[in-house]
């Protein structure tokens, strides 16, 4: 992130610190050269504005000189002197980010459930898997599949890959992982190595806190961040670690509610609902879970387009990633594109009944405890 944007970022905090003692921060700037004697005698003979307006104009004025003026002031802003008379800028300015420096960034697991010992195929789903495997493998991510799995091959997978156990203990359970290349998806050929981050996305049938592997048995949502918590020897310990689950959590329909703020542009066509310094940190540190759906409701998923949650995300993602934007907040115009969207389900997911307008609104938590910034890598 640029001094600009720090500064942009934290305007409002900066400003309401310095008007403390808005004449040492004006008087400061003058002596470093950041503003000019002309500028000095100016902003010091405003004359209608109160401590708070000399201070938001003084930021104004280094703010439209450029980067390089603003990364001098946010220098002056850091020095001790400065901090010893405004210390809340020393929590104000910390801008800690993930360092992503690996070749590759690090791995993102899809586990993609189409088919199932009951009921309908999940279709759809192959569009969500192969937009992941694109937008990921653009972010610098080595993107693995694992397709179809129960409950027990998945949960078996996510713990080889939390630990970075030897692929063979996979194919004892018959758990088969494929590779996004240019062409597809294919045959692995190479053990994979965690990286800088790692990205788990479960496309899968659900219920309230869990996701349903082939054979209709649960894993609940908990378990599965559970098993990559930090430990000394795991090799995500303090890397983040982001969860993106296409599954209902539910078997109710989102009712639409109608506000002027609000407007549907979603399609109507039939939809398919998916039933630090320190040397130590919390076991459940840098995670990051976005759920399609909050508790108890379907989410919504097109047998040719794939689904509402998974499609926006990848859109956002290029979208908020060519602009070095941090992941909270490209998830959060996820959350306000799908809530966006509404449909008249005609059937539900399985019986073919009536379920009347419906909307969706997913979920996110996270305990990350620094920026997360994903870049597009060539």
């Amino acid at each position: 992130m640029t001094a600009y944007d720090i500064l942009r970022r934290n305007k409002t905090s900066i400003v309401e610190t310095l008007v403390t003692d808005h004449t040492l921060i004006l008087n400061k700037a003058y002596e470093k050269k950041l503003i000019t004697q002309h500028e000095y005698h100016k902003l010091r003979s405003i004359d209608k504005l109160d401590a708070e307006g000399h201070v938001v104009a003084l930021v104004d004025t280094i703010m439209n000189k450029g980067e390089p003026a603003c990364q001098l002031f946010l220098n002056l802003l850091q020095t001790d002197e400065i901090q010893e008379t405004y210390p809340e800028l020393e929590n104000i300015l910390e801008d800690e980010q993930y360092e992503l420096k690996s070749q590759p960034t690090g791995l993102c697991l899809i586990i993609n459930n189409k088919t199932f010992v009951s009921g309908k195929p999940r279709r759809g789903t192959d569009k969500d898997a192969e937009s992941l495997g694109k937008v990921f493998s653009w972010l610098g991510f080595r993107v693995l599949m694992c397709k179809d799995q129960t409950k027990d091959q998945m949960e078996r997978a996510l713990k080889c890959f939390a630990s970075q156990c030897d692929l063979s203990q996979l194919q004892e359970f018959k758990v088969q992982v494929q590779e996004w290349t240019r062409s597809g998806f294919t045959k692995l050929l190479e053990a994979p190595q965690h990286g800088d981050a790692f990205i788990c996305c479960v496309l899968s049938h659900g219920d309230k806190g869990v996701v349903l592997g082939t054979d209709r048995k649960p894993l609940r949502i908990k378990q599965i961040t559970r098993i990559f918590m930090a430990t000394p020897q795991s090799p995500l310990t303090a890397k983040p670690k982001v969860f993106l689950i296409q599954a209902c959590q539910g078997d109710q329909v989102h009712p639409r509610v109608v506000s002027d703020d609000l407007q549907a542009d979603g399609s109507r066509s039939t939809q398919q609902a998916d039933d630090s310094d320190s040397t130590s940190i919390p076991q459940e540190a840098d995670f990051l879970v976005h759920t399609a759906t909050i508790e108890d409701y379907y989410s919504m998923r097109d047998p040719e387009e794939g689904s509402w949650f998974i499609q926006s995300v990848c859109k956002q993602l290029i979208e908020g990633c060519q602009r070095n934007e941090e992941i909270e907040v490209i998830l959060r115009r996820v959350n306000k594109e799908v809530a966006r969207k509404d449909i008249d389900l005609r059937c539900g997911p399985e019986s073919g009944t009536s379920c009347g307008p419906t909307t969706q609104m997913p979920a996110i938590w996270h305990t990350l405890r620094k920026r997360l910034v994903l870049t597009p890598r060539n």
